[in-house]
Formats: C-alpha cells, structure tokens, sequence
C-alpha cells in the first residue's frame, strides 16, 4: 500500500531551515547539513538554492559563507514551505481536472471530502511556524550532535 507523503524535497527544505534555525547568526555551509542528517550534499545544495531563490534563505559566498534564515523563524509558515517545495498536493488523479480520467470527477463525494482534508492539512502548516518547531532545540541539537541509535534485535 502506498502512503501518502511529502516528496524528499520538501523534506530536505524543512529539515534544512530546522538546522539554520538552530545556528542563528552564522552562515551554515550546505555540506554541513547535509553530514548532519547524513543525505547528499547534491540533494541539500539542490533543495538550499530553491529556498535561497523563494526568498526563506540567504547565501553567502566565500570562505566564510553559508546559508542564513532570510525570515524570522517565528515569521516563517511551514505552509508557505510546503506550497512552494510540492509539486502538487493532489491527493486524487480528479484533484487535475484537466488531466482526469475519472469517470465520475465532479459528482464524487470523495473528491470534496479529501479536498476538504486537504485544506485543513494546510491550514494547519499555515498555523505553524519555524519558531514552533524549535521549541525542543536542545532535544533537535542533541540528536544532530550524534548519530541517532540503531535498534538491535533483543535476545530472550
């Protein structure tokens, strides 16, 4: 069974303002962020000039450049992130009227109930902030400090 899920994408973006927010007032080089979640440093330079470009991050060239939050985490919408890093949030093929093959697109109730349960996903992100997501910062700084535990099998 396939999950619904936001792409890695969007993933690495929030994860990506989550370290920023944790290092205010100094530039974060990429490949650091990219060790500190242990994904491709490709992928976060990727994801960091798309949020550098939507106006979340600065960068800073040079020996001592980095990325920088371009926003005040508690100004910073978790909705606005996700609109911009999802290519679409259609959680139906009838969410793209254009494209739907569906016969009964526009007289399914289904379709207006997920559209529904869409909004109010995103009405929630829109409620929440950067600042709101780093209320644990010594649990978040903790867990990036060291590699998070494996789970062995426990013998009887």
């Amino acid at each position: 069974m396939r999950s619904v899920q936001l792409t890695l994408y969007t993933d690495y973006a929030l994860r990506t303002l989550l370290y920023l927010g944790l290092h205010p007032g100094r530039p974060v080089p990429a490949p650091e962020v990219a060790r500190a979640y242990g994904v491709s440093p490709h992928h976060v330079a990727k994801v960091a000039k798309a949020l550098v470009r939507d106006g979340f991050v600065r960068a800073r060239r040079g020996r001592s450049g980095g990325l920088e939050l371009a926003v005040a985490p508690e100004d910073l919408r978790i909705g606005a992130v996700v609109r911009r890093t999802e290519p679409t949030l259609d959680l139906l093929e009838c969410f793209d009227r254009r494209a739907s093959t569906c016969p009964i697109t526009g007289a399914c109730r289904l379709e207006r109930v997920l559209h529904d349960a869409r909004g109010a996903f995103l009405e929630v992100l829109d409620r929440t902030t950067l600042a709101d997501l780093l209320t644990n910062r010594s649990a978040l700084a903790q867990r990036l400090g060291r590699p998070l535990p494996t789970r062995r099998a426990q013998s009887v």
